[in-house]
């Protein structure tokens, strides 16, 4: 995993691109290559994890020196690719970057439905003078881009299309839909005008200065081939093997590899198949706790634990660092992020790289792909627990600025609601938003994030099955806790599900309200405070500290914005 950059311009300089591989270094500080050519410079942040030798370092040119590669991820088929291609490339190197060069020169834009990785990758076309680009099926890897004026700018992070010279302007609607509806933004959206994202499952090219993007991932078409229903135990059998082989593939390093846990069945899932799988013992297990027994996992993380004698590193949040590492984490989003659940996933990071472990698996995905959220419960989509507050504020916004709001919409292409509902999440909102704020987290620490459970045979499989096998008599995820069951607990297998919580809204109105008052204080004075209404930012905060804190995330918005726009 590293980063990416790169600027096709009649002004294209070195020390351009010096300036925005110097933003992203935390991304791969173990070697940073250039390759610089009369209109276009590319750049690559190396984190070596296969293949640790310096040929294997970026950008990567073909043998011909006609195709020049810059490459973030993993292709974890990259073995059984090369095995595909030997009888037509003499490789030099037993890397997955040269693997994924090779495919492209055999294969064109085709090579990438063959690709069973994380990705998000530009190969420069130095004879037709065409660049293409392309970013994984679900988006686990970024890729950012500017286009203006006959100059193409693209990389892994925002503040390295800033440090490369783009201005730095908010999307003033994307911040309206925010704070109105609490997106993050459509699949090209950003909160920063004039910054787009190639959507995850898309190819771009830019060739004489047009730019076309194409979806070469259409989900709903991929799923047609498992329209007929298998029985359940066939099911289950087939889940069972694919399961096994995602983790196996994702095992595949030159540097050690951990997990993360935490105490509810996705991760139960992670922690038995990654010990049914590796001949290896004691792999390194990571959970944060925050000394808060109404919030903390760590019985169960423990009573899991417990099963396989995997050692455990429990890494500690203390309130008296929030304010820090917010400050620190917000330079490394550059968007809002998900407050102090985000910050205690990061020390888990953090963690790892102090104990030389690079790569961690994690349990992302299992909630879409079985339906594993509470309002999939009932057909219309809507929370079955009672009704809670709103999350949001909107009174204390502005009325110009709440008229920039457009509530975003998202395809329904399923005749089940349910169905539409997992799409949603999958491409729209919890997925994209939880690949965005880890990848910045793990990548702060210079460390790679994988996720088995994102594997495209999995989600592709899982998604198809027939609603009973996933809800059955009011037990989500069913299939999938019948099936871990058979090597844990069923008081863990079938644990319902629990919200990962901190004391975010306690720490909030008591040890971090000196903090938060500051905030307060900096939009009524800051130039963006016409988004705002003071006097209802301030009854607001003085409501929340007299005892109306049902839900922290309007304070923890406003944090965020000052965070990010001071």
């Amino acid at each position: 995993m590293c980063g990416i950059a790169g600027v096709t311009s009649e002004n294209v300089t070195e020390i351009n691109l010096d300036k925005m591989l110097l933003a992203q270094k935390h991304r791969g500080p173990d070697f940073t290559g250039k390759y610089v050519s009369n209109n276009i410079a590319l750049g690559h942040n190396r984190l070596s994890i296969i293949d640790l030798s310096e040929e294997a370092n970026q950008p990567f040119y073909s043998k011909d020196k006609r195709y020049i590669l810059v490459f973030n991820g993993e292709i974890y088929n990259y073995i059984e690719l090369k095995e595909e291609l030997v009888k037509d490339y003499i490789f030099t190197t037993k890397s997955d970057t040269e693997v994924l060069l090779a495919a492209y020169i055999k294969w064109g834009k085709d090579c990438l439905s063959k690709l069973n990785g994380m990705f998000a990758f530009a190969i420069w076309d130095s004879e037709d003078k065409k660049l293409f680009a392309a970013r994984d099926r679900f988006g686990v890897k970024p890729f950012y881009y500017s286009n203006n004026e006959n100059e193409f700018y693209f990389a892994s992070e925002i503040k390295t299309l800033f440090a490369g010279g783009i201005s730095k302007k908010t999307e003033d609607y994307v911040w309206a839909n925010y704070f109105k509806y609490g997106s993050y933004g459509l699949p090209n959206e950003t909160f920063w005008k004039g910054v787009y994202q190639l959507p995850g499952g898309h190819f771009l090219e830019y060739q004489h200065h047009q730019l076309v993007i194409e979806k070469w991932y259409v989900f709903e078409e991929e799923i047609k081939k498992y329209q007929k229903v298998l029985p359940f135990e066939e099911v289950k059998a087939t889940y069972h093997k694919l399961l096994e082989d995602s983790i196996k593939l994702r095992f595949r390093a030159d540097v050690p590899v951990g997990f993360n846990i935490s105490g509810g069945v996705d991760s139960s899932t992670l922690l038995a198949f990654v010990n049914r799988t590796q001949t290896k013992k004691n792999i390194k297990a990571y959970t944060f706790c925050t000394n808060n027994k109404d919030y903390d996992e760590l019985p169960w993380v423990e009573e899991m634990i417990s099963l396989t004698n995997n050692p455990l590193t429990k890494v500690l949040l203390d309130v008296k660092d929030i304010e820090q590492f917010a400050k620190e984490l917000s330079d490394f989003q550059d968007e809002p992020f998900g407050g102090v659940p985000t910050i205690a996933y990061a020390e888990i990071f953090k963690q790892a790289q102090r104990d030389g472990v690079k790569v961690l698996l994690d349990g992302q995905g299992m909630d879409e792909q079985w339906a594993g959220y509470d309002y999939y419960l009932n057909n219309n989509g809507n929370v079955v627990q009672g009704v809670t507050k709103s999350p949001f504020r909107l009174n204390v916004l502005s009325e110009e600025f709440l008229k920039l709001a457009k509530k975003p919409y998202y395809p329904k292409p399923f005749e089940d609601n349910i169905l539409n509902l997992q799409y949603r999440d999958l491409f729209y909102t919890k997925i994209p938003r939880a690949l965005r704020f880890n990848d910045r987290v793990s990548m702060a620490a210079s460390t790679e994030l994988r996720e088995p459970f994102l594997d495209y045979r999995l989600v592709e499989f899982a998604f198809a099955q027939p609603i009973e096998y996933k809800i059955n008599k009011g037990i989500q995820k069913y299939l999938l806790r019948t099936l871990i069951s058979e090597y844990l607990s069923d008081t863990i297998s079938f644990t319902p599900k629990r919200p990962l919580q901190t004391p975010q809204r306690e720490w909030l109105g008591n040890e971090l309200k000196e903090f938060v008052n500051l905030q307060v204080d900096k939009i009524n004075s800051s130039k963006y405070k016409h988004w705002f209404q003071e006097t209802a930012l301030k009854q607001e905060w003085g409501n929340y500290l007299n005892g109306e804190n049902e839900s922290s995330f309007h304070i923890w918005q406003w944090i965020n914005t000052t965070l990010l726009l001071e």
